[in-house]
């Protein structure tokens, strides 16, 4: 017995290639996705098996003393069941073969008339995605939608991130006689109602300068809010040992410029940025869009009250907890009993309250001074102004 592993491409016998038709026409049984089995042209055999999970098919063929075929839409090569199956069937010491097959991909592109070679290829099919990664990677982002995240709903998550303006294309029922292509803004198609067989090519977003930690002052929006300065932010995000997907917080966020940095340093994750002040709210958002920092997240409110529907942080920079220092490290810690923790203090009164916090929940607390004097000058001499020292505390830093 031999089993084909056959991609149909668009789902019609026009995207089908010759190959895949002779293969089928000699199999002695068919299994697939019901779907793929009723749009089967004449001439093909009639044992057909509908199963979908690799193991389910697994399992069908191994009752058969018949050649099989398995088909598949789109292209066995791209986020295709085919990638399940084969190892099933190589264990088993079944015979195999794959024919590849005309990808949605391959369909969007051609009817765009563009190359889709630079395109970033992105399952959004059953499956949570990092959308907004996706768009800020470089280059057009490419979705294979299906299941929770449809094209709309992929829209709405860029809308909500302030790529509203973003421009997306819609590609409905690629192939089929009811084919459509809607193009607009990531907005007007957050709006729009699609076919549940869709892919969506959403245009490179702008993003932000990737560069060590430690911007200048200067760079940020200010206004009267105070803000983490340029070697604190540097040290501090040393101290968290950010990672590309990280679930970062910022609590107390004032200006987010260590937001902003947090957001930047981490692409692939997310940042939450906390903040109860609303002159600081609206500062946190003109930095993230000065900064294109689109995975950057404005929690509006206090905390602790505000820290429970956020997801379990990888790491957390706390700048200012109005009294709640206490409260804070308890959920943080709660969420995840491992997540970094990085805590700034002026005052002797917030460095005790934080190593207490830490020292609640088995935490040894690692205090670092840093102490800036930058250099200004006085006629024709320069002298140097000292900040004030800065206390950095951390837990679970240490690894």
């Amino acid at each position: 017995m031999r089993v084909t592993l056959a991609a149909l491409g668009g789902g019609t016998p026009e995207t089908m290639t010759l190959a895949c038709a002779a293969a089928l026409k000699a199999a002695g049984c068919i299994l697939g996705a019901r779907r793929l089995l009723e749009q089967l042209p004449e001439g093909y055999t009639q044992n057909r098996i509908a199963a979908v999970r690799p193991e389910a098919i697994f399992e069908e063929i191994q009752r058969q003393d018949t050649d099989c075929a398995v088909v598949y839409s789109g292209d066995t090569g791209f986020y295709s069941g085919a990638r399940g199956l084969l190892p099933l069937l190589e264990r088993a010491g079944i015979e195999s073969r794959v024919l590849p097959g005309v990808s949605s991909v391959q369909l969007l592109s051609a009817r765009l008339g563009r190359p889709w070679q630079d395109w970033n290829l992105v399952s959004a099919h059953g499956t949570e995605c990092g959308v907004v990664a996706a768009v800020t990677a470089g280059k057009p982002a490419f979705f294979l939608t299906g299941g929770v995240l449809g094209p709309a709903e992929i829209c709405q998550r860029l809308a909500e991130a302030g790529l509203g303006e973003l421009p997306a294309t819609v590609g409905e029922n690629l192939s089929y006689p009811d084919e459509k292509i809607t193009a607009g803004t990531a907005a007007e198609l957050a709006a729009g109602t699609f076919a549940p067989l869709s892919v969506l090519l959403a245009e490179a977003a702008p993003r932000g300068e990737r560069r060590c930690a430690g911007f200048p002052d200067t760079a940020f929006l200010r206004g009267e809010v105070p803000m983490t300065k340029q070697e604190v932010r540097a040290a501090a995000l040393s101290k968290l040992a950010v990672r590309p997907g990280d679930v970062l917080w910022d609590v107390g966020a004032g200006t987010g410029s260590v937001s902003v940095e947090l957001a930047l340093a981490a692409p692939e994750g997310e940042t939450f940025a906390v903040e109860c002040m609303p002159e600081a709210c609206g500062l946190i958002r003109a930095n993230r869009e000065k900064f294109s920092a689109w995975n950057l997240h404005l929690v509006e409110g206090r905390a602790p009250d505000v820290l429970g529907e956020l997801p379990a942080p990888d790491g957390v920079f706390i700048g200012g907890t109005k009294g709640g220092m206490a409260e804070i490290i308890a959920i943080v810690l709660e969420k995840n009993p491992q997540a970094r923790v990085c805590i700034s203090a002026i005052a002797l009164e917030t460095l005790s309250a934080a190593v207490a916090a830490l020292a609640e929940h088995g935490l040894t607390a690692h205090v670092t001074q840093i102490a800036v004097s930058r250099s200004k000058s006085a006629g024709k001499l320069h002298l140097l102004t000292a900040n004030n020292p800065i206390f950095l505390i951390t837990g679970n830093c240490d690894a």
